[in-house]
């Protein structure tokens, strides 16, 4: 693969905002969501999801908590509206008023040498939340490659962190190095959490009460049926989120689906597709169609968790 050098800071256009404001903001998300957000402290971030009454995911987000009262979501700027509006049908009259505020913030991504840059510990954790000052919070990220990434949420108009600029396209293709799915359009209700592995990097959390979907959801997990995952993959040509893959020996029947992709700078493309398991073991995977672009399949950095 060619050696890309992830350094810097780059704006985030293309995620929003939810907030969720009132005395009932955690508990309500706490019975939509995968995670708990009941006892999401200020020093935390959760990845979460949710879900259909089938267990399908719709929408993906980072969640924060700067202020008791006050829950922030972050995620792709494409659902943000189908997503709030489904919310909101479920607010009923719980103290909690939800609204879109992307306008209300600037999102930047950090790499590299730009969380030092920042004051920023580049060994936390994923799923930590540093505030600097009163109104900016840095959301620790899955590292990409070994390098180091967070996510920077300041109101709108402050200046933007210290740093290099980073091509947005680069931070794309951080996003699937990192093995982390966002979902977008192309792949609502395409999956159960498990097929893109979010039980296995803090996505849901087994022990907490009822959310839509939640039954599946655990069915999927204590019942041994987890019979997809995903995978971090490589093409030498374009692949796009939501198209099928395909077993060389098999073009008739799709095998996995595309669920992230970005274009490598230098050449080729980053894959996270959800797939198969057995499909994966047999190989000959390729993108589109039987003939289409060969995948070859690299490491996750992470460990996928046993289903039990």
């Amino acid at each position: 693969m060619t050696t890309v050098v992830l350094n810097g800071v780059a704006t985030l256009s293309h995620l929003g905002v939810i907030r969720a404001e009132g005395p009932d903001a955690a508990s309500f998300l706490h019975g939509q969501l995968t995670q708990d957000f009941s006892l999401l402290g200020a020093t935390e971030a959760r990845l979460a999801a949710l879900c259909t009454a089938k267990g399908r995911v719709i929408a993906s987000f980072i969640g924060l908590r700067p202020q008791p009262e006050l829950i922030l979501l972050v995620c792709s700027r494409d659902i943000l509206a189908a997503t709030l509006k489904r919310l909101s049908m479920y607010v009923l009259r719980a103290k909690v008023k939800l609204t879109d505020a992307t306008e209300q913030f600037a999102l930047h991504g950090l790499a590299g040498t730009a969380l030092t840059a920042n004051g920023l510990d580049a060994a936390t954790p994923p799923g930590k939340r540093t505030a600097i000052g009163d109104d900016i919070s840095v959301v620790s990220l899955y590292p990409a490659d070994g390098v180091p990434r967070a996510l920077w949420i300041a109101p709108a108009g402050h200046a933007a962190p210290a740093g290099p600029k980073l091509d947005p396209e680069l931070w794309q293709w951080s996003e699937v190095r990192s093995g982390i799915v966002t979902v977008t359009t192309p792949i609502i209700e395409a999956f159960v959490p498990q097929m893109i592995n979010y039980e296995s990097v803090g996505g849901v959390n087994f022990k907490k009460g009822c959310y839509p979907g939640q039954e599946i959801v655990a069915r999927s997990q204590f019942r041994g049926t987890l019979k997809r995952r995903t995978y971090l993959m490589q093409a030498d040509a374009a692949v796009a989120v939501g198209q099928e893959v395909f077993a060389a020996g098999d073009g008739g029947q799709p095998v996995g689906t595309v669920a992230q992709a970005a274009q490598v700078p230098g050449g080729g493309w980053s894959a996270l597709v959800s797939m198969q398991i057995s499909a994966l073991e047999a190989g000959g995977l390729h993108a589109g169609s039987a003939g289409g672009p060969a995948l070859s399949v690299e490491p996750l950095p992470y460990p996928l968790l046993e289903d039990i």
